[in-house]
């Protein structure tokens, strides 16, 4: 007897189990932007041991993202065919013991070789946890509340991060930063099974490796060139990798269109919102990524407090994110996502306009409030983006388009650290007026010249340290103005081009090609396959939906 087909009605809503589900994903979440704050702080430790140079530097704090922004692509594809819980399970695995291996990394090259390993392994995280997300919350006001409590994980790892990493650079060595990433990769590893259902694409076809190659290709010059510039390279080197970029770009979108079952479906990009979404995100992103960085080193080897001390003082910020975050949702019911995005940047630009005019001696309470405003601003838009970008696509598809927003933020964080962070060092060699008797070449960078100050008598070591920091003051100054404009911007066009996209998506009212969940019963005249399901069946599946 044939199953009749049941009628569409309302989107399914999420029970207890997706809820706990959610607090899984939270895990990884949690973890990634942990890793990076922690870092931050640890940055001053790290260069004293292994003595980096600049370039060095930059590499250790922007390869991870690097790595992560070249991949991910690639990675929310391969887990739209091979399942999303899965692929998370991997990447966990590989995260954790890619951990280890920073932790005892014993010169630069061996972390920057580890952190190479990490990025990688972080790029199965991200778009595994948003697309389940995606999956798991079909209501349009449960998912939009699912997202903004997600990305209010991702800033809380940035607030406990400086707490927890300051107490550990308090009493342990900079490597411990790295293993607080194994206990959680343990337990999501032990949680995912239990609570996670599996999702697979059941039309995707084979993963396309060469245009994965192709992805990396376009990403890894364009940093390389923009990396070079901003640190007085040779300008033909720079040119030249970065057309070398653009071509293979160039060269990757024409292979997309023309394949069956391309690694990015360029057709989501039809949809205007999600284009404007994505570039909103990528451009507050850099401007974010850059800016932290400095002032994170600014409160210890300017301000001169402790990593502890440091730490707490960007609890306060971090804090105030997280709470606008949480707002997002009921806010743009109210007002619409586009004033809550575009007025957020607004408010952020207020924030650089602080940090534009923080000085050199007493501005650690400046650099707070700029840094405050600044996150306020930016906070709910981060939410409401991620929920755009995931909304705008069909649910088998959500891995790819998760995997585009973790793209655009997570290259916009990498490129604003290179950039900004390139782009504030050559402002502080410019600047920086060496004492007589102090040979430059161990001033390269205020971490050097902290470190080269201690060995110095009491006058020579204040006079160096006093016009190191005036010279890393100039630079944060400058990139605060490359904000300031960088914010505007991007309110303004979010304002404009993100107008109706309040619109519910097509398929929100209608199941996902009509299969049941994981532990539902075998359709029936008594059970009836139920509305509003977002299970998708595989290879591993039977014709009603279940894992055999």
């Amino acid at each position: 007897m044939n199953t009749p087909t049941p009628p569409m009605g309302p989107p399914a809503r999420a029970g207890r189990r997706e809820w706990l589900g959610l607090a899984a994903l939270a895990l990884p979440t949690l973890l990634l932007s942990l890793d990076m704050s922690v870092l931050y702080l640890a940055l001053p430790h790290l260069a004293a041991d292994l003595r980096p140079t600049g370039a060095q530097t930059l590499w250790i704090m922007d390869v991870y993202g690097f790595m992560i922004a070249g991949f991910l692509v690639t990675m929310g594809t391969l887990g739209d065919r091979i399942g999303r819980r899965r692929l998370l399970m991997i990447g966990a695995t590989a995260f954790g013991l890619a951990s280890i291996a920073a932790a005892f990394s014993t010169s630069a090259e061996a972390l920057i070789a580890t952190r190479v390993l990490m990025g990688i392994a972080g790029a199965t995280l991200m778009p595994s946890t948003l697309a389940l997300i995606g999956n798991m919350f079909v209501d349009p006001a449960q998912r939009a509340m699912a997202i903004s409590i997600w990305t209010g994980c991702f800033m809380g790892g940035t607030a406990i991060g400086p707490v927890v990493g300051g107490l550990l650079l308090q009493w342990f060595w900079w490597g411990s930063v790295f293993l607080l990433g194994v206990p959680v990769m343990v337990l999501l590893l032990v949680c995912a099974p239990l609570l996670l259902p599996e999702y697979r694409d059941p039309s995707a076809g084979r993963l396309d490796l060469f245009s994965a190659v192709l992805s990396l290709a376009a990403i890894l010059p364009v940093v390389f060139a923009l990396k070079t510039a901003a640190e007085g390279g040779a300008p033909t080197t720079a040119l030249a990798a970065g057309l070398l970029g653009l071509a293979m770009g160039v060269w990757f979108v024409r292979r997309q269109r023309r394949l069956a079952d391309p690694l990015v479906d360029l057709s989501l990009f039809r949809e205007r919102s999600f284009g404007a979404a994505l570039f909103t995100m990528l451009v507050g992103a850099v401007a974010m990524g850059g800016t932290f960085l400095l002032i994170s080193q600014y409160l210890q080897m300017v301000a001169g407090h402790s990593p502890l001390v440091a730490g707490l003082w960007l609890v306060i910020p971090a804090v105030a994110m997280i709470g606008a975050t949480l707002l997002a949702a009921p806010l743009a019911q109210r007002i619409g996502r586009a004033k809550v995005i575009g007025g957020g940047m607004l408010v952020g630009s207020l924030g650089f306009t602080v940090l534009l005019f923080v000085p050199a001696d007493g501005g650690g309470a400046m650099v707070i409030l700029g840094l405050l405003l600044t996150s306020t601003g930016v906070g709910p838009g981060a939410a409401l983006i991620a929920d755009i970008v995931v909304g705008a696509a069909p649910r088998h598809k959500a891995g790819s388009a998760a995997s585009l927003s973790e793209t655009s933020g997570e290259f916009g964080i990498a490129i604003g650290v290179a950039l900004l962070g390139s782009l504030a060092s050559a402002v502080y060699r410019n600047r920086l007026e060496v004492p007589d008797g102090v040979d430059g070449e161990e001033a390269r960078t205020l971490a050097e010249a902290v470190a080269t100050a201690e060995g110095l008598p009491p006058g020579r070591a204040e006079r160096l340290l006093a016009a190191a920091s005036e010279a890393f003051t100039d630079g944060l100054n400058v990139t605060a103005g490359l904000g300031v404009a960088a914010m505007v911007a991007c309110g303004v066009l979010a304002l404009i081009l993100l107008r109706g996209s309040d619109r519910p998506r097509e398929d929100d009212a209608e199941s996902d090609d009509g299969v049941v969940p994981e532990s539902a019963p075998e359709p029936s005249d008594e059970f009836p396959a139920p509305t509003g399901s977002v299970r998708v069946r595989n290879d591993d599946t039977d014709p009603t939906g279940r894992i055999r």
